[in-house]
């Protein structure tokens, strides 16, 4: 009948639109997928040079860190980062966060080498601190997970150094 073809119609439409506004509010959550498990409040750029871009305009520090999805020591360093409420707070308000799969063309970060994870800072003036180390000599910028503390010195040294410098 013409009634049910319409009903039928009507159900598909509510459908596709329900659909539709999933598939659009999840596009307002785009950085999430970002976060890739590092902190799903924080606000992630996608790529280096936004990075970049992003920390001169904001005159906040970028904060990268370098990881691989099936490195163990990478899992254990994350779930410990994104379980700190203070280094999410702080990520989430005075830095320009980026974690990155894959290596960038700037050697600047990778100063004694591409291993992962590695976190490393760059000022606003778009210098990378090579100065700001964890507490392993043979892996300079490498933090565990027991290091959350040493991270978090680590964080507000590259805030301090933006007051005193800049």
């Amino acid at each position: 009948t013409m009634l049910h073809s319409t009903l039928a119609l009507s159900l598909l439409l509510i459908a596709v639109t329900s659909n539709l506004a999933m598939a659009i509010k999840k596009e307002k959550r785009a950085p999430q997928t970002l976060s890739r498990g590092w902190g799903d409040e924080i606000t992630w750029v996608q790529t280096y040079e936004e990075g970049l871009y992003q920390a001169k305009k904001s005159n906040k520090p970028l904060m990268v860190i370098h990881h691989l999805e099936d490195c163990q020591y990478c899992q254990a360093l994350k779930k410990a980062f994104a379980e700190n409420e203070e280094i999410q707070e702080m990520a989430q308000n005075n830095f320009i966060m980026l974690n990155l799969m894959h290596e960038t063309t700037d050697k600047n970060l990778s100063p004694d080498g591409q291993y992962v994870p590695r976190i490393m800072f760059v000022d606003p003036s778009l210098t990378v601190r090579a100065d700001i180390t964890g507490r392993y000599s043979n892996r300079l910028y490498t933090y565990e997970p027991q290091d959350m503390a040493f991270l978090i010195e680590n964080m507000k040294k590259a805030l301090r150094l933006i007051q005193t410098e800049l």
